[in-house]
């Protein structure tokens, strides 16, 4: 059996509701995400980012040094990642940045804070460095950017969410889907979906 490797994006997927997982990676059916506004102008954004200001260090949050548009494995977690910006802070420390086509609205996404606890455990797999905290940056709303605390209860969540999702894959099991079913009115597989 081949070893399955968990993308932040995956474990997004599951938590809006397991069954995609079930969708796209045991029956293989595609949700084609690419044809949508946000997907396709946050790529471009990221295209963006990857080209500019490559010598900018963010001083205000004590970074310096960074490395970006990297490509993380994790054997350890099952995970794999393409992260924006990995930094490295004067405490020795390290951090994941991450850019995001949205405003910022006094408000931080679970998904946002579930992708950087992701990247936060693959840096320290990968680098054997403390992470501590990430950062999101607001493209709409000038850069904005806003720190998240990275906490051990929050791996946690992610080490039995990837458990989760890998029994999904590995067994073929079909899991209950959305709690709440008035997501199922924006899926992309509700015509095929049992809910």
């Amino acid at each position: 059996m081949d070893i399955v490797s968990i993308t932040p994006s995956m474990v997004i997927e599951y938590l809006y509701c397991p069954r995609f997982i079930y969708f796209l990676k045991v029956l293989d059916i595609a949700q084609n995400e690419e044809t949508r506004y946000k997907v396709v102008k946050g790529r471009e954004i990221h295209k963006y980012k990857e080209l500019t200001n490559i010598e900018y260090l963010r001083k205000k949050i004590k970074v310096i040094a960074k490395l970006k548009e990297q490509d993380l494995y994790s054997d350890k977690y099952n995970m794999h990642g393409k992260i924006d910006e990995i930094l490295t802070f004067d405490d020795g420390t390290m951090g994941a940045l991450d850019y995001k086509f949205a405003e910022y609205k006094n408000k931080i996404f679970s998904t946002y804070k579930t992708q950087l606890t992701m990247y936060s455990m693959m840096i320290e797999d990968k680098f054997e460095k403390k992470v501590d905290r990430g950062y999101i940056v607001y493209t709409r709303s000038k850069n904005h950017i806003e720190e998240i605390k990275i906490i051990e209860s929050d791996k946690n969540v992610i080490k039995k969410i990837i458990a989760d999702i890998l029994k999904i894959i590995n067994t073929g099991y079909f899991p209950k889907g959305a709690k709440a079913k008035t997501k199922c009115d924006d899926c992309c597989y509700r015509n095929i979906c049992l809910q």
